[in-house]
């Protein structure tokens, strides 16, 4: 039986990396992105190459948007199987200092990496449990784990986040569906982030060396941590 995987907050790094893993394997894509003619260009691409995909129009942060996604892509591919919730935001949110973070600079962390994270979960996990089986997959940053200051903002937002999502694989032990979380500490090969540090290297406190990840390399992470079902979390792309 073909299943079928949708990524939410497609791009060309992650999203890309990821949807080629788990199309070689036969899974039929569901990207979703609030650009509905990128979406769709990404869509042709990946059926260029073989896979069958077909594109949706949702910013992952409202609920219905969001919804309606979901609705759409079970009317036209079927259950969604596996979620990926990719989406990132842009570095120049961050803040330049934890001592300049304050309630408005969390606002787009953690209505991206925490608020979104719940409603994809809230709207798949009864369909998943009541079949027995899925997966909720989700991504994270390096400013959670490491001190990371001009980041912080985004730290805090990922360690939520974390919590969140280990709390979600205990409680759904035993009934068939997986939640795990990959903490990505590199930067994605191809991704918007990688192409924006490149042009402004400023962005990036002097001293800090970012180490770099290729975007079929997380894919197959993806596809370990799903094939798996073991761990809550996966730490790839961090310095030794």
């Amino acid at each position: 039986m073909t299943r079928t995987i949708a990524i939410f907050g497609y791009g060309p790094g992650l999203g890309v990396g990821t949807a080629r893993r788990f199309g070689k394997e036969g899974f039929r894509v569901a990207i979703v992105g609030r650009d509905a003619e990128r979406a769709s260009r990404n869509a042709d691409h990946l059926t260029a190459e073989g896979i069958e995909a077909a594109a949706f129009a949702a910013d992952v942060t409202d609920a219905g948007q969001l919804q309606k996604a979901i609705d759409d892509i079970t009317a036209t591919l079927g259950p969604i199987d596996v979620a990926v919730h990719g989406a990132a935001a842009d570095p120049s949110a961050r803040t330049p200092s934890t001592l300049e973070v304050d309630v408005a600079a969390l606002s787009i962390p953690i209505t991206l990496k925490l608020h979104s994270p719940i409603l994809l979960t809230r709207a798949l996990a009864p369909a998943m449990i009541e079949r027995g089986d899925g997966a909720l997959l989700f991504s994270s940053g390096s400013s959670e784990r490491h001190l990371l200051p001009y980041l912080a903002n985004f730290g805090v937002a990922l360690a939520a986040q974390r919590a969140y999502v280990r709390q979600l694989h205990a409680e759904l032990r035993g009934t068939g569906v997986y939640a795990g979380l990959l903490n990505i500490g590199a930067l994605i090969g191809n991704s918007k982030a990688e192409r924006l540090v490149d042009e402004h290297p400023e962005l990036v406190p002097p001293g800090i060396e970012l180490p770099r990840i290729t975007n079929a390399e997380l894919g197959d992470h993806y596809w370990r941590m799903y094939t798996d079902r073991t761990h809550d979390e996966l730490d790839v792309g961090f310095p030794a």
